[in-house]
């Protein structure tokens, strides 16, 4: 298959790449540009190891075409960090032993992204709901929510310390 020169912008920066016109977006990341964060955990789209967001929503990468997201900011796990350290959900979940293997948890963590960016105080409910498409296989998902939870406080603690 002959292959296409696309543009793509990642974590802030812009690359440019030749791909078939069937690559999936996880596969130009991980194969391509090195960036093995995203992980391809099902190969049906049910895990959501592969997540990573597009203009801010969480999508599964294993499920789009690299050259339908020309032109739309893509994060991945690798572009999460705050002033060059650890996202404050990323501690927490260190913190907390939200991650066993670690193998899904990018996934969770670029949902959680997600959910926290359109919602700032998620009730647990909607912590769950959002949740709802991303597996895991080691742990029985408790550390995760108090993870989440001590993120939610902490960013609340750090927007209130800016404020004053």
């Amino acid at each position: 298959m002959k292959k296409e020169l696309i543009e793509l912008r990642i974590n802030g920066r812009t690359y440019e790449l030749a791909v078939e016109p069937s690559t999936l977006l996880l596969d130009a990341l991980r194969q391509d540009l090195g960036m093995t964060g995203s992980k391809r955990g099902c190969d049906d789209s049910s895990c959501g190891a592969c997540t990573v967001l597009i203009d801010g929503t969480a999508m599964l990468s294993c499920t789009l075409l690299a050259a339908s997201v020309q032109g739309r900011e893509v994060t991945t796990i690798e572009g999460v960090t705050e002033h060059g350290s650890l996202a404050s959900i990323q501690k927490s979940y260190g913190e907390w032993g939200g991650a066993q293997c670690g193998y899904c948890t990018p996934g969770f963590i670029m949902t959680v992204k997600s959910l926290l960016a359109e919602n700032e105080n998620p009730t647990e409910e909607e912590i769950r709901s959002a949740l709802s498409s991303n597996l895991c296989r080691c742990t029985g998902y408790l550390q995760m929510y108090q993870a989440i939870k001590a993120a939610i406080e902490a960013e609340r603690v750090g927007m209130a310390a800016v404020k004053e």
